[in-house]
């Protein structure tokens, strides 16, 4: 298999290094907006090759990895399925666009592409979505997480929240999933894999508070319905390389590539 990885900052750089360690894995391209990040990756890896465009590459590509951000996913999404090839979303909150998602949906299956989704930061998206099965009519994720994780968020500044001067945890935003995704691009991704897994951005709602005291950052997601009720609380530590980013969220993106290289799905 050849892989296709955009982005290589810390979620980036755990899927080349697991890609280099599989033997069904014969060539990985590499692409970064900063071209010396692509560079001084595919200096680490064996099987790796910095590249300067993601058109060109992918006909050569059998799986391409979005591990950049929301924007990059929106202008590399349609590209990639028109060209029938299959892609990883990290950066899910690109999808909170309804129409912008369905022509995605639409493209894809007219050119056999797939699309996957890792259930990155949190636990018990796999419960969440078998219960849809049976109707689901509350879901809630409440998002708790160091001033250093949301320090520089335009929407925080703009009211007048200085994290940095917190003594108390202090919830910063409560509303729909839709909204908490476009106010806290680099943050709440995680509040759109629930969406997408659950009953939508608008009937998920999100909690987002900023706790000064607070060791890991941490999303505990609440669900009910026909099924029962379920409480799950995710402790996450910060990824080594950037606060913003869970551990998990890149272990869940390393196991899913594995699955899929290896194509063996255990859970559906």
């Amino acid at each position: 298999m050849r892989i296709l990885i955009i982005g290589c900052g810390s979620i980036g750089t755990s899927l080349a290094f697991t890609a280099d360690s599989l033997p069904e894995v014969s060539k990985i391209y590499l692409f970064d907006s900063k071209p010396n990040m692509a560079e001084k990756l595919a200096e680490k890896t064996e099987k790796a090759t910095a590249v300067d465009s993601v058109e060109g590459e992918l006909y050569h590509s059998d799986l391409v990895i979005e591990a950049a951000s929301q924007e990059a996913a929106k202008f590399y999404l349609p590209m990639v399925v028109e060209r029938g090839v299959n892609i990883m979303v990290m950066s899910v909150g690109a999808l909170v666009d309804d129409d912008f998602r369905a022509s995605i949906l639409e493209k894809a299956a007219e050119t056999e592409a797939r699309m996957y989704i890792p259930s990155g930061a949190v636990c018990g998206v796999d419960g969440l979505r078998s219960a849809v099965e049976a109707g689901v009519d509350h879901v809630e994720l409440i998002s708790t997480k160091g001033p250093k994780s949301i320090e520089g968020v335009d929407y925080v500044l703009k009211k007048g929240i200085v994290v940095d001067n917190l003594t108390e945890r202090t919830e910063v935003y409560y509303g729909p999933a839709r909204e908490a995704v476009k106010l806290f691009p680099k943050n709440i991704n995680v509040a759109a894999t629930v969406s997408l897994f659950g009953i939508g951005f608008d009937k998920t709602k999100v909690r987002v508070i900023v706790d000064p005291k607070a060791v890991h950052n941490s999303h505990e997601l609440i669900y009910s319905g026909d099924f029962g009720q379920a409480v799950c609380h995710t402790y996450n530590i910060p990824s080594p390389d950037n606060p913003r980013t869970s551990h998990l969220s890149a272990l869940s993106a390393s196991h899913a590539l594995r699955s899929l290289v290896k194509n063996v799905l255990i859970a559906l």
